[in-house]
């Protein structure tokens, strides 16, 4: 069957076989569309090729490109050769199949049902983990086998860029933005147009895919360092909160501890439209024998306590939050020393990155109001620390 596809000449390096293909750049310019088609391509010429679609966390299906991939298939006009069913796209015709997966959901055991793949297209690849990274790179092992990542640079110590760091006969790569992008609908540019007038600040790293800078709004700015670490009986007891979702805002739980003046976060867990009575049952998955603590969780949600103390989770509690709680919850954080992060954490990463105070748009001036956004994780690892929370001078009292 012949495929008329057009193709921007950004992507023309990457049509020849290569083991690591790699697209990074600012929104709009057309990553993803150009990997969902190829994938596309690929399954109609080869009927009985496997792909995989990874991301870092794949939280539900509706987050994954799962639908990108549905409508190319319509657009090109081959859905005759594809049984689309609610979890995976399969080849009518041979043992073609493509699925979705997240890589935290992997186990250096389970991640060997992956070998015989022929393609993984890492999504969102910025946030793989060094873990996940060095999980998925010898997996896919299939002769000709590929493996593509598309994403939107934050740091220059992200596992992708070392990846694709030196030039090498196994790598291709391309930095694209949305002026490359000839497909480019008008409302799109008119977007990006509007965010340079708005929040110039912020243009080059969302549209231009220049590296996240560190602003003097960013509230944990220099207050907090991302690295692998093994919880050890020096440690001491864990603590546990969490906050519960409010329409598009995702249920979180979080384990952490206290060492010396230090803050270790070692586990947290999050989805976005999390039903009550899936909760504890998510939770435990992902923070074990949670339900052996005390859980601080948001006092705003009582009958969810109720719930969850009779179903899963018998000592989770709620936390008095008064005038100035979030504030005074933000100084006690500052006031550690460092405050370390699990590596394999990401979504608790980013709130980190973008936990911010509001600008003043005329000035630029950093103003005292705390933006309420990316705080989802830091509200419950708050919830977590309350017991510890002095006054503004004995913050550090009974902790060393």
């Amino acid at each position: 069957m012949h495929l008329q596809i057009q193709t921007p000449r950004w992507a023309v390096p990457l049509l020849e076989s290569c083991r690591y293909k790699g697209v990074r750049g600012g929104r709009g310019s057309g990553k993803s569309h150009f990997f969902a088609e190829l994938l596309v391509e690929e399954h109609v010429s080869n009927p009985d090729q496997q792909s995989v679609c990874i991301r870092e966390i794949q939280k539900s299906l509706k987050f994954s490109a799962k639908k990108l991939i549905e409508d190319k298939i319509y657009s090109l006009g081959v859905a005759h050769l594809f049984d689309i069913t609610q979890t995976e796209i399969r080849n009518v015709k041979g043992r073609g199949i493509i699925i979705f997966q997240g890589m935290q959901d992997h186990t250096a055991d389970s991640i060997k049902s992956l070998e015989g793949f022929d393609r993984a297209w890492v999504e969102e690849a910025q946030s793989l983990s060094s873990r996940s990274m060095e999980l998925l790179l010898p997996t896919i092992r299939a002769t000709g086998s590929e493996i593509w990542f598309g994403w939107n640079p934050e740091n220059e110590t992200d596992p992708v860029e070392s990846l694709f760091k030196e030039p090498d006969s196994d790598c291709a790569r391309v930095h694209v933005d949305f002026t490359d992008n000839p497909f480019l609908p008008k409302e799109l540019a008119d977007e990006a147009a509007r965010h340079q007038r708005v929040s110039p600040e912020t243009y080059g790293h969302v549209w231009l895919g220049e590296f996240a800078k560190i602003s003097n709004a960013q509230i944990f700015k220099g207050k907090y360092s991302v690295r692998s670490f093994e919880v050890d009986e020096s440690f001491g007891d864990p603590l546990h909160g969490s906050d519960f979702g409010f329409a598009q805002d995702p249920t979180t739980a979080v384990r952490c501890y206290v060492k010396s003046r230090s803050l270790f976060i070692s586990h947290a867990c999050g989805r976005v439209g999390l039903e009550l009575d899936e909760t504890a049952g998510f939770i435990r998955k992902h923070v074990p024998d949670i339900e052996d603590y005390a859980i601080r969780a948001d006092s705003a949600r009582p009958e969810s306590i109720s719930y969850l103390q009779r179903h899963g989770l018998p000592r989770i509690e709620g936390v008095k939050k008064g005038a100035g709680s979030v504030e005074d919850g933000i100084e006690f954080l500052k006031s550690f020393d460092e405050i370390v992060i699990n590596e394999d954490l990401v979504d608790v990463i980013a709130e980190f990155r973008n936990y911010s105070y509001k600008t003043d748009k005329r000035t630029g001036d950093v103003l005292p109001i705390v933006i309420d956004a990316w705080n989802h994780y830091i509200d419950a690892i708050r919830y977590a620390l309350q017991p510890l929370m002095k006054p503004k001078d004995r913050y550090f009292v009974g902790m060393i």
